[in-house]
Parts: structure tokens; sequence; C-alpha cells
């Protein structure tokens, strides 16, 4: 599974948000940030001076998806975020090593499984474990 953060202006949320909605993208963490890139911030004019706004507000989109899917949710924020100008924002992708449900308390975990190939080369396989049935959780008294 892949994290993908997407750094963006706000104004260009919404068309971001209709977008992935459209791709079948529906789960979302938004935060509303502030930051900079090279353009190093903005010089705006107040009351008759200048003033310089070095750290500008941002929305950080974040959303884990399965590997197959990571490459079609980046190109989705790409065209729906690019205005061709500076400060249009940043994706990162991220690999996910597990995911927990609270509530259940069900897990979806990469491991790491050696194997022999027919060559008689030794490859690390992944595997994703689902642990589609809710876990026990043991509750002591108090």
């Amino acid at each position: 599974m892949k994290l993908v953060k997407a750094i963006i202006k706000p104004e260009r949320f919404e068309f971001v948000k209709k977008a992935l909605e459209e791709k079948g993208f529906t789960g979302m963490t938004v935060t509303e940030v502030k930051g900079r890139g090279e353009q190093k911030g903005i010089t705006l004019g107040y009351r008759g001076g200048q003033i310089t706004v070095d750290l500008l507000p941002k929305i950080e989109v974040e959303i884990v998806v399965n590997n197959d899917r990571a490459d079609l949710l980046v190109s989705t924020i790409m065209e729906s975020c690019r205005t061709g100008k500076i400060g249009d924002g940043k994706i990162f992708v991220m690999p996910v090593e597990k995911v927990i449900r609270i509530r259940t308390g069900e897990a979806l975990e990469e491991t790491a499984v050696t194997g022999t190939t027919g060559n008689g080369t030794n490859e690390k396989k992944y595997v994703w474990l689902d642990l589609s049935q809710p876990v026990a959780v043991q509750q002591k008294g108090v």
C-alpha cells in the first residue's frame, strides 16, 4: 500500500475532491497547513507599504491506496491541481507497512517472505495478510 500526501493551493481543493470522487477515491484526511517553497512567499501591498508573507496557506490531502491505484491517484491530483504557476504544490508517495482498523482490530500488513525460485536463487516476495476476522482483545480486570 502507498500513502499519497499532496500539498495544494486551497482554491484548488474542491476541484481535487470532485475529481477524486469521480475516480472512486472517497476516503481522505485533509489538513490546513502553512508552508513555502522555492518562491519564498509573496510580497503584498498593505496600507501604502509592502510586506512579505513567507508562509502561505496550503491544504494537505492524505490518502492510503493499494499499490496498483497509486499512479491513478497521483495523476488525478496533478490534473485537477495544475495551473502552471509557481506554488501549485507537491505530491509525496510513501510505502505503508501496516493498516489497523481501530474499531475492529483487523489489520492489513505487508510481510516479507524469502523463498527459493526455480533457478535456485533466494528472492523476497511481499504478501498481504488480510485479517478479515476481528482480533480478540484481552482486557485485564481492575
